[in-house]
């Protein structure tokens, strides 16, 4: 091929992907999907350009619209999450993770955190930033049965390590961390509690999940990219009012220049669309997605499905987790994908390798963001079903799937409701 064929070919494959998504069932519980205006703030001229530094200062000229947008970006962050600091500039949630452990601790500092076998982000673990930045990790031990840290075996491990920061939060995250108690403990021994929100971050602020902030975390970070529905992105939030601290600085510059250069000014202009859309829209999506998730969590259930949780409501996220059969999580998310749900193997209580798990994990923040209520759960329930316990042909059931799919293509709760999300934009009419 020429090198414009080559560039035909991945433009191809872009709209060949759009249409896959469009067409299928995405259950990714770490995915969801933007705005128009989000997405346009994606090709618009902040896609190109640099501002180092922070608003009104800064390292190159050329910033003063960008600093108008990054201010009012951290304004709206703050009153969404009613806190006192917010730095949008984390151009992921590991990567405000980074920028966190650059600034609060040093290589060889003790952290007490959860494994990540029993649901910790891998940025939390050894091959990722926590041992990047060279942390001595200590692990909380964990209760299968309520799908938490245990509370009184994680208070006596941050007593007795007495690390210099306490980390939370999960990436399989069913229910909420029971915070307060070890918090307390944690600041007994002069540790900072870091809270990673990435996947409930829009359920904190749609008021649908716990607060951490007021439950005894001094810093939380995030994702902008999955129940909270902007771009891809971090962001690092206190509510430690900058004057009364002078680690606020230091998590300043653990963003820049600790962690970051430019910081993708596209993404920070859509960040501020997402937060304010979320203002306006949040708390009813956020109840939306726990509703569907507690729906379809029960409808799984009852068709004989080992789900999680099942003694506790099931989830009070976006999450489910269901077992499938040991080591079988691979093969049900194979033939889920043939009919056209897309979701991921997970590992569940009891498993040891993460490449031959047990379970499966979904998400309904995307399904919910394009209008899909209890009743559509039912509906999708059935699929899984018909794939994974009936063992149908899966060329068929994607055939119902898609036909289903046809009518929940418009994305809802953003200024600009209506329109498909996966149709592919050509620049070239």
């Amino acid at each position: 091929m020429t090198w414009e064929q080559e560039a035909h070919s991945i433009r191809e494959m872009a709209r060949k992907n759009n249409e896959m998504y469009g067409d299928a069932l995405p259950m990714i519980a770490s995915e969801n999907i933007l705005s128009p205006m989000c997405q346009e703030m994606l090709i618009s001229d902040f896609h190109g350009r640099y501002a180092e530094g922070t608003p009104g200062q800064r390292y190159y000229q050329g910033c003063r619209w960008f600093d108008k947008v990054e201010t009012r970006g951290m304004e709206l962050a703050r009153r969404l999450f009613d806190c006192a600091y917010a730095d949008i500039r984390p151009t992921s949630g590991t990567v405000a993770n980074m920028a966190v452990f650059k600034a609060l601790a040093q290589p060889g500092d003790k952290v007490t955190v959860l494994d990540t076998a029993s649901g910790a982000h891998i940025s939390y673990g050894k091959w990722g930033a926590a041992g990047l930045r060279g942390l001595e990790l200590h692990t909380y031990p964990f209760d299968q049965e309520h799908m938490v840290i245990d509370v009184d075996g994680a208070t006596k491990v941050i007593r007795e390590v007495e690390p210099v920061l306490a980390l939370f939060g999960q990436s399989v995250f069913l229910f909420p961390t029971p915070l307060e108690e070890v918090a307390e403990a944690a600041h007994e021994v002069g540790a900072k509690v870091v809270y990673d929100a990435a996947h409930v971050l829009g359920l904190i602020a749609g008021g649908q999940f716990q607060q951490p902030l007021k439950e005894g975390a001094d810093v939380m970070t995030g994702s902008t990219h999955k129940t909270l529905p902007g771009p891809q992105g971090g962001m690092i939030l206190t509510d430690t009012p900058r004057e009364d601290a002078k680690w606020m600085k230091q998590l300043d510059w653990g963003v820049f220049p600790g962690v970051t250069s430019s910081y993708h000014l596209h993404h920070v202009a859509a960040k501020a669309i997402a937060f304010a859309e979320h203002l306006a829209f949040g708390r009813d999506y956020a109840a939306q997605i726990v509703a569907n998730a507690q729906r379809l969590a029960s409808e799984l259930h009852d068709r004989g499905f080992g789900v999680l949780g099942a003694d506790y409501g099931f989830t009070r996220s976006h999450q489910i987790v269901f077992r499938v059969g040991e080591k079988k999580g691979a093969w049900a998310a194979e033939q889920l994908e043939k009919a056209g749900i897309i979701a991921n193997m997970n590992m569940v209580p009891e498993d040891e390798h993460p490449l031959y798990p047990s379970g499966i994990r979904l998400g309904v923040q995307e399904l919910t963001r394009l209008g899909m209520k209890e009743p559509e759960m039912e509906e999708v329930a059935v699929f899984f079903q018909r794939v994974l316990q009936n063992r149908e042909d899966a060329a068929a059931v994607r055939r119902d799937v898609v036909a289903f799919k046809k009518n929940h293509r418009s994305i809802q709760y953003c200024f600009h409701p209506g329109g498909d999300p996966y149709r592919f934009i050509s620049l070239i009419q």
